[in-house]
């Protein structure tokens, strides 16, 4: 998987959740409040299920669901050791 993949996918999921509101891949998108703290379960559910990866306490890091840049760096780096 290429990162500009995985960017395309995470883009796609956080759409609806930003009403069209612009978002730099180093956003981040809690604190701009676009999402709230239980959207982060969202997000490890999207990245288990979209990416077939099982997530472990280590990836729990919440920079690694804070941007775009954190998501597509958490899934790349754990598809790349998958494969």
């Amino acid at each position: 998987m290429t990162n500009d993949d995985a960017r395309a996918r995470i883009r796609e999921f956080l759409a609806p959740q930003l009403a069209g509101q612009p978002l730099a891949d180093s956003d981040d998108f809690f604190a701009l409040g676009y999402v709230n703290s239980l959207f982060a379960m969202q997000l490890a559910l999207f990245v288990e299920k979209d990416f077939g990866l099982t997530l472990g306490p280590a990836d729990m890091d919440f920079d690694n669901f804070r941007t775009v840049d954190g998501l597509v760096r958490l899934v790349t780096s754990r598809t790349a050791t998958a494969a």
